[in-house]
């Protein structure tokens, strides 16, 4: 699966692999390389992330599916329990 980004996304990532690059290595990061940087990351290494992403998601999933029971279970054939304990005659 391809990572894609929207262009503003991709804009953001660009500025940001820039400066970057400007803060903390020697040489700056041209806007070539920074695209090619960034192809680089998405393909080679955000398949993993994505993945990692996926799995908390259907774990958190799963752990609500088990919840949903005790969250909205309802008790059955209440009526006449009801009633009784309100002092009424069944």
């Amino acid at each position: 699966m391809t990572i894609e980004l929207s262009k503003e996304a991709k804009q953001n990532a660009l500025e940001s692999l820039q400066k970057y690059f400007e803060v903390n290595m020697e040489e700056p990061l041209g806007n070539l390389a920074a695209g090619a940087l960034l192809q680089f990351i998405l393909e080679e290494i955000g398949p993993s992330i994505y993945n990692k992403g996926v799995a908390d998601a259907q774990e958190r999933m799963q752990q609500r599916i088990s919840e949903l029971d005790s969250e909205v279970y309802a008790d059955e054939f209440q009526y006449w329990r009801n009633r009784q304990s309100k002092g009424r005659k069944s």
